[in-house]
């Protein structure tokens, strides 16, 4: 138990929106092999696997990796050289990229801003005593993503070959989608949220697999995929998507930050297995405990949010130029170490993605 919570601490970085972890039964969730995803498509939140090679991927004292120009780059490492991992394992990933956020969501971006402003001065106060460790803890925190680092993203993908797909607003909401008309196994995410928005699997875990450092220690432990299965969640459980949604909204999303006063999951839980309607459990608690939130409209746009329905993947063969280009002429990243990765994902290619394409929008299993 005491290994299991490390490694929980340890991938947490940077994971946010709707926490259902104490809600989810041993028996809904699995560790896995990455062997078993063999094959199969998952849909990844873009946004979320950046934010973790930014947190994670940075220097002893906490600096993120930067080129000659001061330019981070640890975001392009962890896509370059995870995303090969990866398709090495068989794996078809697809990158879901943000759209536009809904207004709901302004709170919660507004507290992460705050939240990475306190970080970055805990962060320096740190680095001047030497605690380099501390240091290294608040840095994580601090991890900024401008729409420059976003596209450079985008292209990068482009060049390896690696498909991936704008959302209209939530990338979560996104990949979930693609679950549901079969078009993706599974989504990746370390967040939650893809379960309520009717994903049919969660795949936890997939950026960050492998051997980690414990925080604070000279330590390593093996992080493997976590695969939770929605179906299972729910007959487990004894509820409907619908009432998952609810007792998401009241325990807080990022739509709702800190839910209402009082209700931790279990308490959510018993509330909305003794009123059963989920609209009605809602409104049953005191619009005052809302504050100037609208549960019901929260709710809605979990059931129904906006996607993009007519998105297209191919995977390509990767283009050695452009990579090259964009990794090393632009940042300075070692050519050795970058041509070797190149012939790992060209090999990939051949081996798992290359075959007969096909247009999403028109293909129904």
């Amino acid at each position: 138990m005491i290994a299991r919570s490390i490694v929980r601490s340890l991938v947490k970085v940077l994971t946010v929106g709707v926490d259902i972890r104490e809600l989810i039964p041993e028996s809904s969730r699995r560790e896995v092999e990455l062997s078993v995803l063999r094959g199969e498509v998952v849909s990844l939140d873009a946004y979320n696997a950046l934010y973790q090679f930014l947190a994670a991927i940075r220097q002893p004292d906490g600096t993120p990796l930067m080129d000659r120009e001061g330019r981070v780059t640890s975001h392009l490492s962890g896509l370059f050289y995870r995303t090969i991992n990866i398709v090495e394992e068989g794996i078809k990933p697809v990158y879901v990229f943000d759209g536009k956020p809904p207004e709901m969501k302004t709170r919660e971006i507004e507290e992460r801003i705050r939240r990475k402003a306190e970080a970055e001065a805990r962060y320096r106060a740190a680095v001047e005593a030497g605690l380099i460790e501390e240091a290294r803890k608040y840095a994580q925190a601090t991890s900024r993503l401008s729409n420059d680092m976003v596209e450079e993203a985008k292209e990068l993908l482009d060049a390896m070959g690696i498909p991936w797909v704008q959302a209209p607003a939530d990338g979560e909401a996104q990949a979930a989608y693609m679950t549901i008309r079969g078009d993706a196994y599974a989504t990746g995410s370390q967040d939650y949220d893809s379960l309520l928005f009717g994903s049919k699997r969660l795949v936890r875990n997939l950026t960050v697999t492998g051997k980690r450092k414990l925080p604070g220690k000279d330590e390593y432990v093996e992080v493997k995929p976590e695969v939770i299965e929605l179906n299972k969640l729910l007959e487990a459980l004894g509820i409907s998507r619908e009432q998952l949604i609810a007792i998401g909204v009241i325990i807080g999303t990022d739509y709702n930050p800190g839910g209402v006063k009082g209700y931790g999951v279990q308490r959510a839980l018993k509330h909305i297995k003794t009123l059963k309607d989920p609209i009605k459990a809602l409104m049953a608690i005191p619009k005052s405990e809302w504050g100037d939130m609208d549960p019901v409209k929260i709710y809605e746009y979990f059931l129904n949010p906006p996607v993009n329905k007519t998105y297209r993947v191919s995977y390509k063969e990767p283009d050695e130029d452009k990579i090259k280009d964009i990794l090393v002429n632009r940042h300075d990243f070692n050519p050795e170490r970058v041509e070797k990765g190149i012939e790992r994902l060209k090999k990939a290619y051949k081996d798992y993605l290359k075959g007969k394409q096909y247009k999403l929008d028109t293909w129904f299993r």
